[in-house]
Order: structure tokens, then C-alpha cells, then sequence
């Protein structure tokens, strides 16, 4: 077999067959065929496609490039969610204590923030001593007690992804459905779960800027899914508008702890509660409204907090941070952004206003770079709201003083003020499953 001649089948627009795609997919991991070769193969599926069978196959392989977690030791459906990606996302903090306190164990690997959106393990840990990085032993062992950990995705999860990802990066060859699905899906697979629930984020601060675009990926992703056996359902979600109110880090624990109180932000508590709901539902635990039920009990109940506190204790966090969030790290220098004109909040650019978190030090731009947990931003008008000239609109904080003045730009920039109150916007839009598309 020589890759030449795929590369031709695709270019001709053939589909490939399972022994072609597990021959690059093999070989591009272990160094016999060159990055030109596989580069030319990228741009030809760019322009011609992969069918559903091809990208699931294509999904597969990548998937068993490198580590298969075997989750089976842990008793019971183990349910994953997968976010897209986001600004002020921080869901995983708040479903994934709610899921375990229904009794369903959430066994997750997460990644950290690059660009305009934030991950999860460097949120987790702003919370001081809490250890992402522990042993898959001990990670099952935490799960079988508690019903919850959430740990940094492993060296060797997926490596054919972090090969093909690096070649797309530079090839402008990121921008295609099938090749984003395996993408997510390899990884997804690889950590080991049941069931897979997929918040796909739709608008400005979205990778997928438009509705049909989100559904289309949703599809591919929930198709692979199915095909590797797994039960898989998807959320369209709004991304158009930062999710509730804090950007950055240790602010945003806070508002999820403050959310598993009962006192969190509409937007953002209603998204979680859904989530959460689809994940029961994948779980065997009741229809949606009593999978709904569940979740809303939970929270009342105090318990999806408790499931918190236990993770954080187990995992060698400061648990005090949590029972008081005003113990957290406080960023040495704080700016009020006043509003320019009179008038409604019409709009938010919400990549841009994940940028501005990063320029105060909450993100980082390139891999290796640092991060200030304390840094951020608090949004305290969004979008449908009056404001007054003068009025605040954000809080920045941040530790570098020649940060403020580029963040405060960007983000009023980002901040649209019309005269008229703008309509309201969904926050999910639809939800996809194998066989349906239920738009909202």
C-alpha cells in the first residue's frame, strides 16, 4: 500500500476503505510516512470529505493510537460530557458534583485553556493544592468513593490527534466537520466512558459562529459516538454571550460554588441543570423532566456541593476556599469599566472578551505560558440590560498594571449599546441525538 496512491483515491473523491485509513493513521504516528504526504491527504479530505463511515473509522483509529482507559473497574453507566469550548464555561464544576450526587460515577479528563477559551484543570486548579495530575489508580480509587474526579488528560491519550491537530494547525486545514469530530471524539473514546454528552457552543465566542454549523458537528460527533457503541446525545448551547458573569479562573470556582448554592447566575444555572439532566438521562436515571427533578434536588439538597468539597479534599485541595470563596487569592489590582452612552446592552463579542481575560493574565496565548488564577473579569451588565452612561459595566482584575488599559479597550469594543432592548436570546437551541434534531 503506498500513501501516494490515497492521497489520489481522496483527491479523485473515492472513499477511503478501513485498510487505507488505518495504514496513514498508523504510520503517521509511528514516523514511516512524512508530514508532507499526510498534509496533502488533510487538504485533499478538506476539499472532498469523509462519509460517516470513514470519519468514524478515521475516529477509531485515533483513538487506539495510543492509551484506551478501561473505566470498567468503576461500577456503574460512567457518563462524560465534552464542551467545545467557551467563555466563562465552567460547567464541568457544577454537573459533574450534581451527576455524582445522583449516584452516577464521572470519571473525566480535561484539558486547559489556549486562546480565548478557558479549561477546566487550570480552573480546578486555582483552588491551592489541588492535584490534576494523580495516578489512574488512585483516580478510580477517588471515583469509587466519592462518585466524582476530574484529572488532566494522560501523555499518551490520542497521540495520532495531537500529530494530525499540529499538521491542521499550519495547513489551514482545521475547518472541516469530519476532521474536527474525530478530533474530539478520538479523545473522547480513549478516556474510557459509556455514555458521552456533547455541549456544542454556537456564536460569537464559538468555534461553530452559526446554528447550522453547531448542528452539523453535533451530528458527525454524535454519529461516531453511536457507531463505537457508545450512547451519545448532543446540546447546541449559546455561546454568543460569556456564560454567567466571572471570566478567569479562581472567579469562576467561586461562581460555581456560589451556583451549586442556589444563588448563581440564571443563564449559567440553567445551562448546567440541563446538562446535567441530559447526562442522568444517559445514565439510565428517568425521563428528562425527572432526570430534571434529580438535578434541581441535588442543588437544593446541598449535596452536588458536598460532591465538590470531596473531590476538591481527595485531590489535595484547600477545602476552606470553598466553604468561604472570599479565602481565594485576590488579584493585587482591580478597574471598574464604565459604560460610554445611555442605552441596552445589545451585544457581546464573546471571543473578544476572552481575549481581554487573557491580556490580564487569566488565559495564556501560547502553550507553555503562565497563568495568574486571580485574574480576570466580572461582567456586571450583559446583554438585554439598561445601563446609564457611567454606569459599571465590569470589573477587571489582574496583577500587571500595563495590562489594564488594553483590556478595558478590547472589552468595550467587544460591548455593543444600542437604543433599543435587543430580544432574547436562547440558551440551548437544540438538542441532537442519532436518530432526531429537536430545535428549541
Amino acid at each position: 500500500m503506498r500513501m501516494y496512491d490515497i492521497i489520489m483515491d481522496k483527491r479523485n473523491g473515492s472513499v477511503l476503505t478501513d485498510e487505507q485509513i488505518k495504514f496513514v493513521v498508523d504510520g503517521f504516528t509511528g514516523g514511516s510516512i512524512p508530514d508532507y504526504q499526510v498534509s496533502a491527504l488533510l487538504m485533499a479530505i478538506y476539499f472532498k470529505g469523509m462519509n460517516a463511515h470513514e470519519t468514524a473509522y478515521l475516529t477509531d483509529c485515533m483513538a487506539h493510537s495510543g492509551d484506551m482507559i478501561d473505566l470498567s473497574p468503576i461500577p456503574g453507566i460512567k457518563v462524560d460530557k465534552h464542551s467545545t469550548g467557551g467563555v466563562g464555561d465552567k460547567t464541568s464544576l457544577v454537573i459533574g458534583p450534581i451527576v455524582a450526587a445522583c449516584g452516577v460515577p464521572v470519571a473525566k479528563m480535561s484539558g486547559r485553556g489556549l486562546g480565548h477559551t478557558g479549561g477546566t484543570i487550570d480552573k480546578l486548579e486555582s483552588i491551592p493544592g489541588f492535584q490534576t495530575s494523580i495516578e489512574k489508580e488512585r483516580f478510580f480509587d477517588i471515583v469509587r468513593e466519592i462518585g466524582l474526579s476530574i484529572i488532566g488528560q494522560t501523555g499518551n491519550i490520542a497521540p495520532a490527534d495531537k500529530k494530525l491537530y499540529a499538521l491542521r494547525d499550519v495547513t489551514a486545514t482545521v475547518d472541516n466537520i469530519s476532521l474536527i469530530a474525530s478530533s474530539i471524539m478520538s479523545k473522547k473514546l480513549a478516556a474510557g466512558s459509556d455514555a458521552i454528552l456533547l455541549d456544542v457552543k454556537t456564536g460569537s465566542g464559538a468555534f461553530m459562529k452559526t446554528l447550522d454549523a453547531s448542528i452539523e458537528l453535533a451530528q458527525a460527533m454524535v454519529s461516531i459516538g453511536e457507531h463505537m457503541g457508545r450512547k451519545t446525545v448532543a446540546l447546541i448551547t449559546d455561546m454568543d454571550i460569556p456564560l454567567g458573569h466571572a471570566i478567569g479562573n479562581s472567579l469562576e470556582v467561586i461562581e460555581a460554588v456560589h451556583t451549586l448554592q442556589g444563588h448563581g447566575p440564571a443563564d449559567f444555572t440553567e445551562v448546567c441543570l440541563q446538562l446535567a439532566s441530559n447526562m442522568l438521562y444517559l445514565a439510565g436515571k428517568g425521563e428528562l423532566s425527572q432526570c430534571r427533578k434529580l438535578a434541581e434536588d441535588a442543588i437544593a439538597s446541598g449535596h452536588a456541593l458536598e460532591k465538590l468539597k470531596a473531590m476538591a479534599d481527595a485531590q489535595g485541595g484547600d477545602v476552606s476556599v470553598l466553604e468561604d470563596t472570599e479565602k481565594f487569592a485576590k488579584a493585587p489590582l482591580t478597574h471598574k469599566v464604565l459604560s460610554p452612552a445611555d442605552g441596552y446592552i445589545s451585544h457581546m463579542d464573546t471571543e473578544h472578551c476572552g481575549i481581554a481575560s487573557v491580556v490580564l493574565g487569566a488565559g495564556r496565548a501560547s502553550k507553555g505560558d503562565p497563568i495568574d488564577y486571580s485574574a480576570g473579569i466580572l461582567l456586571l451588565k450583559k446583554v438585554g440590560e439598561q445601563v446609564k452612561k457611567g454606569n459599571v459595566l465590569a470589573e477587571l482584575f489582574t496583577s500587571q498594571v500595563n495590562s489594564i488599559a488594553e483590556a478595558e479597550r478590547m472589552l468595550l469594543q467587544a460591548i455593543t449599546i444600542s437604543d433599543t432592548k435587543p430580544p432574547e436570546e436562547k440558551l440551548v437551541y437544540a438538542r441532537v441525538t442519532m436518530d432526531s434534531v429537536e430545535k428549541f
